[in-house]
């Protein structure tokens, strides 16, 4: 088996709960609509009780700088569904590539 030299840590985001709680959460992957310029993330919380992988979804926008996230949840059906569609063709192709 060959070492994989690439380990990349983990980026990491803190999102505040209902309650203003901050909670940890791991990007698992960003992407870009081209037909609208969008940009959306797709986390996971690091710290999950249950067996299931929860994914949420996020649109976001960068400052001038790259540096802050401001997020920006998906509440239109059609704009959720698109990017769950988007979110899994990434993934199966991410699958193809590592087969």
């Amino acid at each position: 088996m060959a070492a994989d030299d690439q380990t990349m840590e983990p980026e990491i985001i803190y999102i505040p709960d209902e309650e203003g709680n901050e909670e940890e959460f791991e990007v698992v992957m960003k992407f870009e609509v081209e037909d609208s310029g969008a940009k959306y993330l797709m986390v996971v919380p690091t710290e999950s009780d249950d067996e299931t992988d929860e994914v949420y979804a996020f649109r976001y926008e960068e400052d001038e700088n790259g540096e802050e996230l401001k997020l920006y949840t998906i509440e239109d059906e059609e704009e959720w569904n698109m990017v769950e569609e988007t979110f899994n063709t990434l993934l199966e192709q991410e699958d193809e590539e590592d087969a």
